[in-house]
């Protein structure tokens, strides 16, 4: 194995020999810097700002970017990167950005599953939010300021250790996503059912604007409030900061992970028609997810769990709803809350210390596509068999179905820009992982990955055929003339009857259409 100074010197050695295709023109770049220190931030912005020629400039750009697919040669790179360390770096950030008719691309944590937040197909500059990353919990624990670059990780981790384990904050189980997007796009994690999502325990926030001003709910107004939680906020500001309601969490969860591929005297069709029956209608302190992958032509069915209390309280639950699974006191684990985000990793109990995932750069990088959609009626069990050859057939692609039902039953699909709420029996992620470079590695996964969404099209929801803003996926449509036809496509598919209201608030907030990207929410252009 070799060591991590080697490690390390063959990873620089490999980010210097990447080809900085589609260089920004020196002028441009020399316009850049010398705009945002005209504008003079309260905190001097020349050590914050990377350009092509700075020796860390790949490395920061790398250093949050999730999906492997989109850093390479031939991928366009910004004429530089500010990595704001206060919020008068993002005001001349967007100023210069504005002068100088660059494209503006916000990042948090660099999750965005087609790369958004780091590419563009013309000039633009990356204002990245790593640096703000600052968590205030109030004294009476109710409440939380988070900045938008904290991750979940360091957002779990303190509030744990803060409260001595008895709050905790409903988002994903991912500690690397960044808090700015993750937030923004809805914000699903597995105590969603008993809490909703992140959006829906949000009561505040602290943007800058597309003319530089620092509003908070206040100031901006109900309307832009309500779009920031579950719209994406990169189509209308830069968000600063969060204040997150936290809840409570008891002293010891219960967590399980059952995995079978028959052997457990049901076949996985049987097991997956019962979790349709029951996982959104259950006890809302429980959690299922059902994740179906195939090896070897076998398809293999893993429930994976967690319970708000006791193992035996759960299994009182389950033997009754659910006694198919055959779920057994060894099976569950009970563990505060803040370690259940490492079982959720696949880290096994005690293995590691909770303070892993403070850790913000990810060992491994990877290649990646996904895509999601809704299923709102049962699927039959002739429907899941032909479900199940699918997968076999196309054994790089697995698929997570997560519940719906309890506290996001309860709440209006209008009462945030986020639609997907009663109605909903579950929803799908499609995962495709693959390690290698090249055409023919991503070729193959993504036609596998383009053939199981198909197949599934008369199982899930129609007309529109929804998807979950946070899983960005562009096959669904983009808009590369910012024109309100081409945002549609998309829009409705991310927001249904929402993505109305969400044009309007972007015409009055953005007119001239500065926070704007390949998925972003179109301004309505009067004719």
């Amino acid at each position: 194995m070799k060591s991590s100074t080697t490690q390390t010197l063959i990873f620089t050695v490999f980010l210097l020999l990447i080809p900085t295709s589609f260089a920004a023109p020196p002028k441009l770049k020399d316009s850049f810097t010398q705009c945002v220190t005209v504008f003079k931030p309260s905190v001097p912005i020349q050590n914050f700002t990377y350009t092509q020629q700075n020796p860390n400039f790949l490395t920061i750009l790398n250093n949050y970017v999730r999906n492997l697919r989109y850093f390479n040669g031939t991928t366009r790179k910004p004429v530089a990167i500010v990595a704001a360390a206060h919020f008068t770096h993002i005001q001349a950030t967007i100023n210069c950005a504005k002068k100088l008719g660059l494209q503006l691309r916000i990042r948090s944590g660099g999750h965005d599953y087609d790369g958004m937040s780091y590419l563009s197909t013309v000039d633009f500059v990356v204002l990245d939010m790593f640096n703000l990353r600052a968590i205030e919990i109030d004294p009476k624990l109710d409440t939380a300021w988070v900045q938008s670059g904290a991750t979940l990780g360091e957002i779990y981790y303190n509030v744990a250790n803060k409260s001595n384990n008895l709050r905790g904050f409903p988002a994903g189980i991912c500690p690397g996503l960044g808090a700015g997007g993750h937030f923004s796009g809805g914000g699903y994690g597995n105590m969603m059912r008993k809490y909703g999502l992140s959006i829906d325990n949000i009561i505040d926030a602290k943007i800058v604007d597309a003319n530089a001003r620092v509003l908070d709910r206040s100031s901006m107004g109900e309307d832009l409030f309500w779009a920031l939680r579950g719209g994406g906020a990169a189509s209308f500001c830069v968000v600063l900061a969060w204040k997150i309601k936290l809840v409570p969490v008891p002293e010891k969860v219960t967590v399980f992970n059952v995995e079978t591929i028959g052997n457990r005297g049901v076949i996985p069709t049987d097991l997956a028609a019962k979790w349709q029956e029951i996982a959104d209608k259950i006890d809302n302190d429980l959690f299922i997810r059902l994740t179906l992958s195939s090896s070897n032509k076998t398809v293999k069915a893993s429930f994976m769990g967690m319970y708000l209390g006791n193992s035996e309280k759960l299994l009182e639950i389950m033997n009754a709803k659910f006694p198919e699974l055959g779920l057994n006191k060894t099976e569950c684990i009970e563990m505060k809350w803040i370690e259940s985000v490492l079982f959720w990793l696949s880290i096994p109990p005690g293995t590691a210390p909770t303070s892993v995932m403070l850790n913000r750069i990810p060992q491994k990088q990877i290649y990646l596509k996904r895509k999601s959609d809704y299923v709102q009626k049962p699927i039959s069990k002739p429907g899941l068999e032909s479900i199940f050859k699918i997968l076999s057939e196309n054994e790089n692609v697995s698929m997570a179905w997560n519940p719906y039902g309890g506290r996001m039953s309860e709440i209006p699909a209008t009462e945030t820009a986020f639609p997907h709420r009663a109605g909903n029996m579950f929803k799908i992620q499609y995962s495709s992982n693959w390690f290698v470079p090249g055409e023919e590695a991503a070729s193959d996964c993504l036609s596998q990955t383009e053939r199981v969404f198909e197949a599934m099209s008369p199982y899930v929801s129609k007309n529109p055929r929804e998807a979950f803003l946070n899983y960005r996926d562009i096959d669904i449509g983009k808009n590369l003339n910012s024109t309100y036809e081409e945002g549609k496509v998309y829009g409705v598919k991310y927001f249904k009857n929402n993505f109305e209201r969400l044009v309007q608030v972007k015409t009055r907030v953005d007119p001239d259409n500065i926070f704007r990207y390949e998925q972003s929410i179109p301004v309505h252009v009067s004719r």
